[in-house]
């Protein structure tokens, strides 16, 4: 990565589900209207995905149910294991693809640099520990060992998720949806990473409670100035959170640019239909 503001940069991700055969690839994808290989059978959930993401920018991945935006963001987190590409962090293991490192340097990579909010909480929480102790497994990652600091540390976070301190000692499975994800947003930030992956947060929640999680996420992005990648199906949040996009369809990328563009004028015909759905 030469130029230095770039965080991120991806090349030509691919991850694969079945056998592969010769034909995979003139066989799926947006033209064919599929990302299942009719010979062999093969899932094709990306095909060469290349982005770069820069220091403090939200990049939105949109695309409707099974497109591989959920797919992508969870390869970048070592969710999954990537079936072809490379992968860049800035200033991480000497310029290496990270993809291709061990476990045990995949796992510190994620749990000093990244933070990730999943669409459902059972993801991405433990619910049978307190909010506050998710929130300290997060820290632990980073060595940070003392009892003292690691509570001092979680109220911190809790609070600036608006999570009451009467909550900090209660168990996520009897708090409500949005707080739920309150919490996964504190344990994301736990240990200032420069990159939070966002998969559909708000899919689920009451409208009056999506609004105020999207208000809280811009805020907290404005305040610390970390970069995010944000999946969504929804245009509207696309709208208000992303500055560039990219449009995913049957595990390709149709369209990018900036957000503001690819709404006021889509030039693909599957990002037309996605803008004037919302419409």
């Amino acid at each position: 990565m030469h130029d230095e503001t770039v965080l991120v940069a991806a090349r030509n991700i691919g991850k694969t589900w079945g056998p592969e055969c010769e034909e995979c690839r003139v066989r799926t994808g947006p033209e064919q209207g599929t990302n299942i290989c009719p010979r062999c059978g093969t899932v094709v959930a990306l095909r060469d995905i290349s982005f770069e993401l820069h220091e403090g920018e939200i990049l939105g991945l949109v695309g409707e149910s099974g497109s591989g935006k959920s797919t992508l963001v969870q390869c970048i987190y070592f969710d999954l294991d990537a079936t072809d590409g490379r992968l860049f962090f800035r200033g991480c293991e000497d310029g290496e693809n990270v993809m291709e490192l061990p476990r045990i340097q995949k796992r510190r990579i994620r749990g000093r640099l990244m933070g990730m909010v999943y669409q459902n909480p059972l993801c991405g929480l433990r619910m049978d520990i307190t909010s506050g102790a998710n929130v300290a497994e997060k820290l632990l990652e980073a060595d940070v060992f003392h009892f003292a600091r690691i509570r001092a540390r979680a109220g911190e976070l809790l609070a600036s998720t608006e999570i009451p301190a009467a909550y900090m000692d209660a168990f996520p499975r009897v708090l409500s949806g949005g707080m739920q994800q309150r919490i996964q947003i504190a344990k994301a930030l736990a240990n200032n990473p420069p990159l939070v992956l966002l998969d559909e947060v708000t899919s689920g929640l009451d409208v009056s409670v999506q609004a105020r999680v999207l208000d809280l996420i811009r805020e907290l992005q404005r305040e610390r100035g970390m970069s995010m990648i944000v999946v969504s199906h929804d245009m509207g949040v696309i709208r208000l959170l992303a500055d560039r996009t990219l449009v995913l369809k049957n595990g390709c990328v149709v369209e990018r640019g900036l957000t503001d563009q690819i709404l006021e004028d889509p030039q693909h015909p599957y990002s037309q239909l996605l803008v004037h759905s919302t419409l």
